[in-house]
């Protein structure tokens, strides 16, 4: 059975940003990379879930805790939707393979939705390119999984012979990408999102409808403690 979103009120922010190639998914770094805000100044607003440094595309930001959570854990099983480049041109047999699921070292990958697809009539460029090797083609694929595991897909197409070069996640749940270019961000309908959830899944720990005070304190004392080391 599918859930209506529960009674959240309006004033909820939630944001869809197209993470730039090798961004961090925090807002403060110590060692000066580039972080969430280098391109987000909205308060109060968190990662829900990750997207590593070098792995570029859909990030959704929230101040919504409770959803938040539904986005970014695993056992929620949020379905989203991949762009792969992959080293070599990628056979039936891989995409088979990686429909069934593959073995992994920490396990066998849940059975995912794959298909070869063309370049992405959308791709930006990136910077810097991949590394391309004239004798040996590239393909691409478009890969569906609801598991978040730690580089899953990369570990997924490298596990089936065909290494991944570039990775941009184009999609969580109904939201995606189109329209956005690498740094850009919009405000999304939360509403959608939430049709995604068993209802079974959904439970507030608490009366909080952003997040609790331990997380905020957390962030404000990582803030302050980036400004200091700014003066």
């Amino acid at each position: 059975m599918i859930s209506a979103a529960p009674e959240l009120g309006t004033d909820m922010t939630t944001l869809r940003f197209n993470k730039p190639f090798q961004v961090l998914t925090q807002f403060t770094d110590e060692s000066g990379r580039q972080t969430l805000a280098d391109f987000i100044t909205t308060p109060d607003i968190y990662a829900a879930g990750r997207l590593d440094s070098d792995s570029e595309g859909l990030l959704l930001l929230t101040d919504d805790g409770q959803l938040q959570n539904r986005i970014s854990h695993p056992a929620h099983k949020l379905k989203k939707v991949y762009w792969v480049q992959v080293d070599g041109e990628i056979t039936a047999e891989a995409i088979r393979k990686l429909c069934d699921g593959v073995q992994l070292k920490d396990g066998m990958t849940s059975p995912a939705h794959a298909e070869k697809m063309a370049p992405p009539a959308s791709l930006w460029p990136r910077n810097p390119p991949i590394r391309v090797r004239a004798e040996i083609p590239t393909s691409w694929l478009t890969l569906e999984i609801s598991e978040g595991r730690n580089r899953q897909v990369r570990r997924m197409t490298a596990a089936v012979g065909f290494p991944t070069l570039r990775l941009i996640r184009y999609a969580i749940g109904p939201i995606t990408l189109d329209g956005l270019q690498p740094g850009e961000f919009d405000t999304v309908d939360e509403q959608p999102l939430w049709t995604f959830f068993p209802k079974q899944a959904i439970s507030r720990p608490n009366s909080e409808k952003r997040f609790g005070p331990e997380f905020k304190n957390r962030a404000l004392k990582s803030k302050k403690r980036a400004a200091e080391r700014g003066k």
